[in-house]
């Protein structure tokens, strides 16, 4: 462990690799990755609610369009679906001629669209058998105190599901923070694209990535203590009281 620390120490000692440019390619891409990866998965989650409700809706006209979505986007890979939202957008006819053009032309929105659909498509599914999980008990007591069927999902369902789909949930966070590395394949300059960008400056893409992998080990790090703190303040109640 300690060669490994001296090891990285040394590169890091690397003035040709890090010097005050590269290491502002490397905080303008970490902030890139973050701000997509965040307002993904934010808009992914408003999105994902309603979904899950309707997901679990035993109407088949409600519950069928969205398994056709959540079928669609997590049967298929997520690159594929950013190369036909980022490619696919200009071959709308008179697109470039309206005001959508003015966000669309910037890669930073298919991006946030192909990873905000792809999100939500996974985390409706979370959602979907945290509420399908939800004890009988608990909804046949809700019944009993004359709750309505919004009511019961808003203060009995939601929370209870939203509780045990958290897990579930940190290793989606994780899996949208290590997606994020294809965004640079659509010309944004993320954690990805500039270890890319210094690797064709310097050649030296050991160096580079490898620093990038330190990123983002120590941002994983981050969320999994995040969401293990999580769990462990909203499902304390679960654990045994000792005597």
């Amino acid at each position: 462990m300690q060669a490994l620390i001296d090891w990285f120490t040394a590169l890091l000692a690397d003035n040709t690799i890090f010097n005050a440019q590269t290491l502002g390619y490397y905080g303008s891409g970490l902030v890139t990755t973050v701000q997509l990866v965040f307002l993904s998965l934010v808009i992914g989650l408003v999105m994902a609610v309603p979904l899950a409700i309707g997901r679990s809706s035993r109407r088949r006209w409600i519950s069928l369009p969205i398994f056709l979505y959540t079928y669609v986007f997590r049967g298929t890979p997520l690159l594929i679906q950013l190369y036909l939202i980022y490619y696919g957008v200009v071959f709308f006819e008179g697109i470039q001629e309206t005001w959508l053009w003015v966000f669309l032309e910037d890669p930073f929105v298919p991006a946030l669209i192909a990873f905000t659909l792809n999100t939500a498509a996974y985390t409706t599914e979370i959602f979907r058998g945290a509420i399908k999980a939800t004890p009988r008990g608990e909804i046949e007591a809700a019944r009993a105190y004359g709750m309505s069927q919004r009511l019961m999902m808003r203060r009995i369902i939601l929370p209870s599901a939203f509780r045990r789909a958290l897990p579930a949930y940190g290793n989606e966070v994780i899996f949208m923070l290590h997606a994020s590395a294809i965004a640079s394949v659509v010309t944004i300059m993320d954690l990805t694209g500039a270890a890319r960008f210094i690797y064709a400056r310097y050649y030296a893409p050991f160096d580079a990535f490898l620093f990038v992998a330190a990123i983002y080990l120590c941002v994983t790090f981050a969320i999994l203590y995040l969401f293990r703190y999580l769990e462990k303040r909203m499902l304390a109640h679960l654990k045994p009281v000792e005597q």
